[in-house]
């Protein structure tokens, strides 16, 4: 078989709508998968205008706000008919799925009725968000929906080591392949350092610049961020907090974190700009499935401290390109940033090791996984 022997069916819950590490990665493959020669058609809830343009042949599937107070997020029903009549008039030869909802869900059990093989791509920690909007309780509940779907399926594709083990304590046994992501190394480098654009912002060229990257959404650690900050002050180390992106907990965050300067969303090489233009990045979410924003920091050679969690652990060398922390440890993160900030060369070395390691992630090579993986499984 060859790629262009392929048709795939990929259902996405939020494939452009808003912006996000899942969706980037997703259209990236898409992308691939196109230049390969793969024929891809696109099932995804949809909004006008969306947050960018999708890439391939992208088809809108009804879809209700998301429950729970998180409306930017839609919710697609459970294959709708018109939806379901799309799909058979492709007739798609390999179904991947890429998140566990009811859609997903819907197109797993279209392809197990017709004998098609079906993929799940494994790319966000729901069932940790629950214990940031105190509904903790459910998260047993959640684990065991997300079993039963990854158990349906025929491969299970999670973009880090640490991923696939999780799944595996989970009692997932489908067989797993490692998706793992890449790097804009054109965008994110060193040299995109930029004193001037941190002069704008009142960050001073001998200042060091703790960056917050993502999404400001509370199941990030916004929290603990925030608590770190206020012990690095008590502290009286010098810092300043440079928070790049924006979401619905930005004036929560705010509050939080006084003085902190918010410099919005930033996309592009204005994106690459300001994360070189940190000093350290900290990423203490453990809702990561890989990392993205890791991966971008330590190719601008911004040493990383973050909570010692899935995804983090298979990217940090501890000690070598930043620091892993105890998830909740509000001194240990603050000790970790206090010694790249005080540590004579430290910072120095610690990026440029993050930047020999992020050389390694490169998207073509991950994205061929994917597709040597689909030809697999219709082979079989």
């Amino acid at each position: 078989m060859q790629p262009s022997d392929l048709r795939v069916a990929l259902f996405s819950g939020n494939y452009n709508y808003t912006r996000d590490g899942a969706n980037q990665a997703l259209n990236l493959l898409v992308a691939h998968l196109l230049a390969q020669g793969v024929t891809v058609r696109i099932y995804s809830p949809t909004i006008d205008p969306p947050a960018f343009p999708p890439t391939g042949d992208l088809v809108s599937v009804p879809a209700i706000p998301m429950p729970g107070g998180r409306a930017e997020y839609l919710l697609g029903r459970y294959l709708p008919a018109r939806t379901r009549a799309d799909l058979e008039a492709f007739a798609p030869n390999l179904v991947h799925v890429s998140a566990p909802d009811l859609l997903n869900h819907g197109a797993v059990s279209w392809a197990r009725r017709n004998g098609i093989p079906s993929l799940a791509s494994f790319h966000t920690r729901f069932e940790t968000y629950f214990r940031y909007y105190r509904i903790g309780f459910v998260e047993p509940w959640i684990k065991a929906l997300m079993r039963r779907f990854y158990n349906r399926v025929d491969r299970v594709m999670p973009p880090s080591p640490s991923m696939g083990a999780l799944l595996r304590e989970w009692g997932v046994t489908t067989p797993i392949t490692i998706w793992s992501r890449g790097i804009d190394h054109d965008r994110f480098v060193p040299e995109r350092r930029s004193l001037a654009w941190r002069r704008a912002l009142g960050i001073g060229d001998d200042e060091i610049a703790v960056g917050f990257l993502g999404r400001l959404v509370k199941e990030k650690g916004l929290d603990v961020f925030a608590e770190v900050i206020k012990d690095l002050t008590r502290r009286g180390v010098p810092h300043k907090v440079l928070v790049i992106g924006k979401g619905p907990a930005q004036d929560w965050f705010a509050q939080q974190a006084p003085g902190a300067i918010f410099a919005g969303f930033q996309s592009g090489d204005d994106l690459g700009r300001a994360v070189a233009s940190m000093d350290v990045f900290f990423n203490p979410s453990v809702t990561e499935t890989f990392g993205n924003v890791t991966t971008e920091a330590m190719a601008a050679g911004v040493p990383v401290v973050a909570a010692r969690a899935t995804g983090a652990v298979d990217l940090v060398e501890h000690g070598v390109t930043g620091f892993l922390v105890e998830p909740t440890d509000i001194t240990g993160y603050a000790d970790a940033i206090e010694r790249i900030v005080t540590e004579p060369g430290l910072k120095a070395r610690m990026g440029a090791a993050g930047l020999a390691r992020a050389a390694t992630y490169r998207w073509d090579t991950a994205n061929q996984t994917v597709l040597d993986t689909y030809l697999e499984l219709v082979d079989r």
